[in-house]
């Protein structure tokens, strides 16, 4: 019999969407030529990535078409923020970001702390919510740059973007603000005008564009330096031959993604909730980690007590359920999350914690089955946990 798959791992990647992989085909295949050819065959991939990009500008409400470069991933759009904002301010030596950030941020500040930088690091509460005091705080006259996620890849939490580039504005209106974005692409709204963001990234494969596309804004008053040198490309910002395939197809997928937000909203949410609600009340071991915070509708975190993680996530996979302990950029370490250590979570907890993402794709039926399955799971590995007088004392609290 065929194992069934059942994918609650789309904070780590997602499917293609056939409507992109269409779009993307004649790009491969017959539309080849280098955009940048002065030969009639080039005109149509040029015309294509014009119109991707103006599917961006309309995905991000910026103002210009010129606000949108196109890159291969979140990564590198953040470090083509980062470095590009720091490099044209090089007299300011100031930088902010979370103690929370996504690996890919995280390293580049190590790595420039080094280099002479001083990096403030933003607390959070138990619930995983900025502690906005202590950013206010921190910003002073010689802060560059601000750098903030719009949602934790982790969790799921948002942060109140608006209200932190208000914050920056009022306190220092010369420090740049970026925002990683690619956790809240195609799940909520993005308006940059509305947000008030100086530079904001994403990356394609978190909502249904293949890896190895993504996009960057940097409004018109923002200038960086590019990351990569060479030709004259993205209007001399990244260098290098572009991707027209890739780049179709992320523009078809902010097309597309803009058509589900509202069931991102309400029905993703409802079977997020669903999920949540069921574990919470068949495991007498298990916590929702992030409380009440505000979170994009797709994404749980759960913490189930005196038990692995990694041990859960075998016996799932074992079922065909694909979910994960945290980001996919550190799924090789055996540090316990840096997201649920800020956040305090116990440590009878923080091991035993595991992430599940849906994505349009999730049915009722899936959500169902994991609800049926997992507290047999669990039970299995309470009953080989060393900590059995733990387990008995918290399962009397939890059914008095």
């Amino acid at each position: 019999m065929e194992k069934k798959l059942i994918y609650l791992d789309n904070n780590a990647t997602t499917r293609v969407d056939d409507q992109v992989l269409e779009a993307m085909l004649p790009y491969l295949k017959e539309e080849y030529a280098n955009p940048s050819s002065m030969y009639e065959f080039a005109k149509n991939p040029a015309h294509a990535m014009k119109e991707a990009r103006g599917k961006l500008k309309d995905f991000f409400n910026a103002a210009n078409e010129k606000e949108i470069i196109f890159t291969s991933c979140g990564s590198e759009s953040a470090n083509m923020a980062i470095r590009g904002v720091l490099n044209m301010n090089k007299n300011k030596k100031h930088i902010i970001t979370t103690k929370v950030e996504h690996p890919c941020v995280l390293n580049l500040y190590q790595t420039l702390e080094k280099q002479g930088y001083s990096v403030d690091y933003i607390g959070v509460n138990s619930n995983g919510e900025l502690d906005l005091a202590q950013l206010d705080e921190a910003i002073n006259d010689d802060t560059a740059l601000v750098s903030i996620m719009y949602a934790n890849n982790e969790t799921g939490v948002i942060y109140p973007i608006q209200k932190i580039s208000e914050m920056i504005k009022r306190k220092n209106p010369h420090t740049k603000f970026f925002v990683d974005a690619v956790q809240v692409a195609g799940k909520i709204p993005i308006d940059v005008q509305d947000l008030g963001v100086d530079l904001l990234g994403i990356s394609g494969h978190k909502f249904h564009a293949p890896k190895g596309v993504g996009a960057l804004y940097c409004n018109s008053k923002t200038i960086i330096t590019p990351l990569i040198i060479g030709g004259h490309q993205e209007r001399g910002k990244r260098a290098g031959t572009e991707n027209v395939p890739y780049i179709v197809g992320l523009g078809k997928a902010a097309e597309v993604a803009t058509d589900f937000l509202k069931y991102e909203a309400t029905e993703v949410k409802r079977l997020r909730d669903k999920l949540e609600a069921g574990i919470l009340k068949n495991v007498y071991n298990a916590r929702l980690n992030t409380g009440a915070a505000l979170r994009v509708p797709n994404t749980t975190n759960i913490g189930f007590e005196y038990i692995e993680g990694e041990l859960i996530l075998l016996h799932l996979s074992d079922l065909g359920i694909c979910a994960s302990s945290g980001s996919a950029c550190t799924s090789g370490s055996l540090e316990p999350s840096h997201v649920l250590r800020a956040m305090n979570v116990p440590f009878t907890a923080i091991h035993g914690s595991i992430r599940l993402s849906l994505s349009k794709y999730t049915t009722e039926q899936e959500i169902d089955y994991v609800n049926e399955v997992l507290p047999g799971i669990i039970e299995k590995i309470r009953n080989i946990s060393p900590y059995q007088d733990e387990l008995a004392e918290l399962k009397k609290l939890k059914t008095h």
